[in-house]
């Protein structure tokens, strides 16, 4: 089904993007920032994994694995944060638009084990091992989020190429 170019409802089923999502898409700072968080999260994330290796590995480097995992936390925290406010903007509503669902869905998932991982650390609830373990299980779902956020950002550019 078609609809005008001014409706808030994608012109066809497969179109991430309605025209006045993408220019509030365009528009916003939030984009910017979301581009700039997102592969400093990723470097952030490959460092912190490196060192959680290397200490479940070898038993030395509990204190730097533990300080990559809490500025791992500390930038997930504000991509969530500044996600949502992009969402708000864009989509009208600061989580679960329709477009996004299933990547808030894993990204909450994701949150939850970092936030597990915090408590465990500042209750001492867990073995430091088993706190490596923890943060293992929340980088696998980062993992999984990152390749739901680059399958939704390559749908977004094939449906500029089709739109063009």
């Amino acid at each position: 089904m078609t609809v005008s170019a001014s409706s808030e409802f994608p012109q066809s089923a497969a179109a991430l993007y309605t025209p006045a999502q993408r220019a509030r898409r365009d528009a916003t700072r939030w984009t910017l920032v979301q581009g700039i968080l997102a592969p400093v999260q990723f470097l952030v994330f490959l460092i912190s994994l490196g060192l959680v290796l290397r200490y479940l590995a070898t038993g030395t480097g509990y204190e730097a694995a533990t300080y990559s995992i809490l500025a791992k936390t500390l930038i997930l925290y504000v991509i969530m944060v500044t996600g949502a406010i992009w969402e708000k903007v864009v989509f009208g509503q600061y989580l679960f638009a329709p477009a996004f669902f299933w990547e808030d869905v894993v990204s909450f998932a994701v949150i939850a084990l970092h936030t597990y991982y915090l408590w465990a650390l500042f209750t001492g609830s867990l073995a430091p091992e088993a706190q490596m373990t923890v943060a293992l299980l929340a980088y696998a779902i980062y993992v999984l989020n990152a390749v739901q956020f680059l399958a939704k950002l390559r749908r977004a550019r094939k449906d500029e190429e089709a739109r063009a």
